[in-house]
């Protein structure tokens, strides 16, 4: 990317941030104002230099001047303590407020995107984003914007000041500035780079923290900790490398600021001694001078030093609004439908999770009546899975068409399409809230009747009420207080409240023990009824009983029959069959 790009860049990104203050102009307003104050009582104060001196010390006035300055010192720095309070309390709750806004909008887009955006990305870095990102996001903001506004303007003060008292002086100091200027500009770009590799190894130690304290069962047992320790010292010792050079670049660039300005000062402080000497200076106009020139170094120091905030927050406020601009699902659909009967139709779909792979599922045809139950079995990576997610519009198909009640399935809004879908899976999802949260999800219009209903129609009433709370026990993250038969019941359970008339039952009961599974399946048959219902078995006792089996070879169907049917038929089903089923 060229530099002119670049800077094209980051002003864009900076005036995009500073839009999200749009709404909060006025405390804006105050912050700017207070800003100005500040600077601006530094400065008077400097100013008082040359009279305190020429008139209070050097010719020693008596008279009421003296007790002037001391009360107008007095009131300067008051109102510099009011004005630094009121701009430090503002710009924090302006700073805070955006934060914010950024997050909810951020998290409000990740609940929108595409299953395969998940796909592509770690969740640690995603993480990272909402967590980290967005808050260095503020350094490019009002934190930036204090330092620029606060030090900017009484630098302008500053000078102004000391081209008053000599202008010929002033001149020398302006020599410095072209070289600060490069500095910075080559620091920034640095920087800029160091920012983006250094958010993306946070990322990746995220992602290891995340896996090595959700897997630790699996790391403990299969004795993983010394892989885990080095996968974690090489990412740590790749962020400590970058802290280190951000650090030293960024003190590079204020090195060679301040020896610039160090340079500068010598030869004023010559020049300004044989001005003296000859008497075209006063002692108060020197004292006055230097006052403002030593008064300089601190705000330079901050806005040069500002570079490395503004550049790691420019970075990270790329990554916040990449997240932000990422289309949302694609949701074509304008049929909006209330209940559906049930009527399942796939017409020669395929599908490919990428371009030029071999397709997961190809010329699938197949027809699944209203009610009717449908098993898919097959072996690992036949495609059953893979099949059903095009179901709820997880994944498009990219051949063929999908079709629900005689309507095509690209023509059904997504919302009201997924409204009539349940689906209870292998690996359940649970919230670390209350019981009755979980079984409710979704829905915030149900009583605590229907909710016990569900629940006991789901065999988990009893199991239930025998909790701490009852129903409003906190189940913990993942729902790891539970056993994984009770986990599966409360799935079933808030599948039984949705009472959607599509079910999808992704091995539900493969997991679990003899007991447990008795228990699920028992709960299952009840969530069953009256449904259209597609299960991806793994047991196939489990599906013995369903109206239509359809066997999957590398993503196509190569039998379809009842258990009866295809035992008899001798084919894939048939070996499948008696390799679970076989004699020790």
């Amino acid at each position: 990317m060229s530099d002119t790009n670049s800077k094209q860049n980051s002003r864009a990104l900076y005036f995009r941030l500073l839009r999200y203050a749009r709404p909060y102009w006025k405390v804006f307003a105050i912050s700017l104002v207070a800003m100005l104050v500040a600077s601006g009582t530094e400065a008077a104060f400097t100013s008082l230099m040359k009279p305190l001196v020429d008139e209070n010390f050097v010719h020693a006035k008596r008279n009421v001047d003296l007790y002037v300055l001391p009360a107008t010192i007095i009131c300067l720095y008051l109102l510099r303590a009011v004005a630094t309070f009121v701009n430090d309390y503002c710009s924090s709750w302006l700073s805070s407020r955006i934060v914010t806004d950024l997050r909810y909008e951020m998290f409000d887009r990740l609940l929108t995107l595409p299953v395969r955006y998940f796909d592509d990305q770690g969740s640690g870095r995603l993480m990272t984003r909402i967590t980290n990102d967005v808050n260095n996001v503020t350094q490019a903001g009002f934190n930036v914007l204090t330092v620029t506004v606060r030090d900017g303007s009484l630098v302008i003060w500053l000078l102004g000041l000391m081209l008053y008292t000599d202008w010929q002086l002033t001149l020398v100091c302006f020599t410095v500035i072209p070289i600060v200027a490069l500095s910075i500009r080559i620091t920034a770009k640095r920087l800029r780079g160091l920012s983006h590799s250094q958010q993306q190894v946070t990322g990746e130690v995220t992602q290891v923290l995340q896996e090595a304290i959700e897997g630790q069962r699996i790391v403990k047992i299969f004795g993983g900790q010394e892989y885990e320790r080095a996968r974690f010292k090489v990412l740590a010792d790749k962020l400590r490398r970058f802290g280190v050079k951000q650090t030293a670049a960024s003190s590079a660039n204020t090195g060679v600021t301040q020896f610039m300005i160090a340079v500068a000062l010598a030869i004023i402080i010559y020049f300004a001694s044989t001005r003296a000497a000859s008497g075209s200076f006063t002692a108060g106009s020197f004292v006055a001078f230097m006052g403002a020139m030593a008064a300089l170094f601190a705000p330079l120091k901050r806005i040069t030093g500002v570079s490395d905030a503004l550049q790691r927050g420019l970075a990270a406020a790329e990554s916040v609004f990449e997240l932000i601009d990422t289309p949302p699902e694609v949701d074509s659909g304008t049929h909006v439908i209330q209940r559906a009967k049930g009527q399942i139709e796939f017409r020669d779909v395929g599908f490919s999770y990428r371009e030029g792979e071999r397709p997961a599922v190809s010329n699938i045809t197949a027809t699944i009546r209203p009610g009717q139950t449908v098993a898919l079995v097959g072996g690992s990576g036949s495609g059953k899975t893979t099949l059903v997610n095009l179901l709820p519009k997880f994944y498009h198909p990219t051949q063929g068409e999908i079709w629900l009640d005689g309507q095509q399935l690209s023509d059904i809004d997504l919302k009201s399409l997924r409204n009539n879908i349940s689906l209870v899976s292998q690996d359940v999802v649970l919230f670390n809230d209350t019981v009755a949260a979980n079984i409710a999800y979704g829905r915030d219009d149900v009583s605590r009747e229907k909710i016990i209903k569900a629940a006991e129609m789901a065999y988990a009433r009893d199991f239930i009420e025998q909790m701490p709370d009852g129903f409003d026990t906190v189940i913990g993250e993942k729902g790891t207080r539970l056993s994984g038969g009770q986990r599966q019941r409360l799935a079933i359970a808030r599948a039984l409240l949705k009472d959607a008339p599509i079910l999808i039952l992704d091995e539900a009961t493969s997991a679990l023990d003899t007991q447990s599974e008795r228990q699920v399946q028992a709960a299952l048959e009840r969530l069953m009824q009256n449904r259209t219902t597609i299960v991806i078995a793994h047991r196939l006792s489990t599906i013995e009983k369903a109206d239509k089996i359809m066997v999957m070879n590398q993503g196509q169907i190569v039998e379809v029959g009842t258990h009866a049917e295809l035992l008899k038929f001798g084919g894939h089903y048939a070996l499948l069959y008696q390799m679970q089923f076989r004699e020790p």
